[in-house]
């Protein structure tokens, strides 16, 4: 594979009178920090008229790549983003009736309602980085900064064209604006994501790797304090002072409806599980999506100010709970209400943690003075400031804007009971539940565990009830998060665990020392190579 050597870049917005275009070609200054290591930072940044943004966009030369694994970084957390080839394609929405996409809110999901799919072999697109890879060469090209729009990288294996735009339309313009700041480096896989973060400036929150349990897996929302209770008593057979004991969806009334528990499933309120968890001496985390709110819920009913509205209508973010829909940041009542939330959280219940999902339902356009990535980190830092220095565990959010202000964040998709689903679900959206898919993603995204923050691969089965996963393929699960995880948990009632899964869970804990060595990919087959113990071992899905 070549790197580039030329950047063609283009700017257009939109005037009063006519389309201004400001265009023009710039050759990339390499730096070479030290041997095998090369670096070049680029900006885009064209004196602008004042105006409204039509597209920012940078192209450039990518060759040879005809034997070469291409990385395209997906939107959130829960999208699927393998390594691709020449010939690969990304699939969308397109084969779905579009009255089932309506109704399900499929395209509500991920980058659907906002970038076109081309649906065309050989043509490849992700969000805020991307790389090219030949052996444990790679070629990593990457977004320094999102603020002014999500980078949107797209590549065309026949042109051996890597397209650079901004998401940044109807973005009002007066002067000075940054369309496009990227990195670009060559060389080993830890070298490049190293001097990437070096040049983002960003460290990860210092926070220690996590182990314990999360009741969503097995009861999902079937939850009690009974239920509660009896898997956290069940615990005490392996977990150890000072880990995680997780209450995942299903305690609150209905999503969006905070501030008081589900008074039938927890009739002594969340301040009484808390102490609880904190009995057993665990860490006591709490699930919440505080950004969204289910159409049921009292908060719609009696909020209906508070949601985000698109073209005048409340924007549905999926289908999940029967439906739900965005709450506007703007709005201060409901910054006000998130507050509330987290104060009554921490400070009254007296959770530790908490695992905050949906996230990306805060920002799903952009206005002419902001754009939606924009919005996206002015959301984070919401939350960063309202939990204060209690520990964020992120999911369901856009990928980049969460880099460096959670500890922990989920890097793939739900995992499923069992492998991949079933058949027709699989032609749905690229965020739906699979383990083969979550496996994956934490494998093609393990260079942001400990750079951007802890990463959360999903939990993992021990269990034998109520799992149609294979012994192999549990086992395999649970390797593959230990090995690149920070952030080890799982949703088995381990009161139930018998002698050889007692075992298994032990030798587990042991294995997230260990180091992995190497990782190949053959078509949809991956290898990862790793050392532990003195002794070689490898794990092929």
């Amino acid at each position: 594979m070549k790197a580039p050597n030329q950047i063609k870049y283009a700017v257009e917005v939109k005037c009063e009178e006519c389309p201004e275009i400001r265009d023009g070609v710039f050759d990339i200054e390499w730096k070479e920090p030290h041997p095998g290591l090369k670096t070049a930072t680029v900006t885009v940044a064209p004196r602008l008229p004042e105006g409204t943004l039509v597209s920012a966009e940078a192209l450039m030369r990518v060759c040879d790549v005809r034997s070469s694994h291409i990385f395209m970084n997906g939107y959130q957390t829960w999208t699927y983003c393998p390594e691709y080839t020449v010939n690969s394609r990304i699939r969308g929405l397109r084969r779905l009736p579009k009255a089932v996409v309506n109704k399900f809110a499929l395209d509500r999901y991920g980058d659907y309602h906002f970038v076109k799919y081309p649906y065309k072999r050989g043509i490849v697109h992700g969000e805020s980085y991307c790389y090219f890879r030949e052996g444990d060469r790679f070629l990593l090209i990457a977004s320094l900064d999102e603020t002014n729009g999500y980078t949107l990288f797209k590549y065309e294996a026949k042109k051996e064209l890597l397209t650079a735009s901004r998401d940044c339309a109807g973005l009002k313009t007066r002067g000075g604006f940054e369309a496009l700041q990227l990195f670009i480096a060559e060389g080993g896989e830890d070298e490049v994501f190293d001097a990437w973060f070096s040049a983002m400036g960003i460290e990860r929150i210092p926070a220690e790797p996590i182990s314990g349990y999360s009741s969503w897996y097995n009861r999902y929302q079937n939850i009690s304090e009974d239920s509660i209770y009896e898997d956290l008593y069940g615990c005490a057979k392996v977990m150890r002072g000072g880990e995680l004991f997780q209450i995942d969806d299903g305690w609150e009334p209905a999503v969006g409806d905070w501030l008081e528990p589900d008074e039938k499933k927890f009739p002594n309120g969340m301040k009484a599980a808390a102490d609880a968890i904190h009995n057993k001496a665990y860490k006591a985390g709490l699930w919440l999506a505080p950004f969204v709110a289910q159409k049921d819920s009292a908060l719609v009913k009696e909020h209906p100010d508070w949601l985000y509205k698109h073209e005048g209508k409340p924007w549905c973010c999926g289908s999940n709970w029967g439906g739900f829909y965005s709450l506007d940041i703007d709005n201060p009542e409901v910054v006000d209400y998130v507050e509330r939330v987290f104060r009554r959280v921490f400070d009254e219940w007296g959770f530790d943690l908490v695992k905050l999902d949906f996230l990306y339902g805060a920002a799903p356009f952009g206005s002419d003075t902001e754009t939606r990535a924009g919005r996206m980190i002015r959301a984070m830092k919401l939350l960063r400031r309202v939990c204060g220095e209690h520990p964020i565990l992120g999911c369901g959010v856009p990928v980049m804007p969460a880099f460096g202000l959670v500890e922990y964040c989920r890097i793939s998709c739900d995992v499923g009971l069992d492998w991949d689903d079933k058949p027709w679900m699989r032609i749905i959206h690229r965020e739906r539940v699979s383990t083969r898919h979550a496996m994956g993603n934490t494998v093609f995204r393990r260079q942001l565990n400990g750079r951007a923050y802890l990463s959360d691969p999903d939990v993992f089965f021990l269990r034998e009830n109520n799992i149609r996963l294979s012994e192999s393929r549990k086992l395999k699960l649970a390797r593959i998060n230990a090995l690149f995880g920070g952030v080890f948990l799982t949703s088995d009632n381990i009161g139930q665990y018998d002698g050889a899964a007692l075992a298994n869970y032990k030798r587990l804990l042991a294995l997230r020392g260990a180091k992995v060595t190497g990782v190949e990919v053959n078509g949809k087959t991956i290898t990862v190579d790793y050392e532990s113990a003195g002794e070689e071992y490898s794990i092929t899905f």
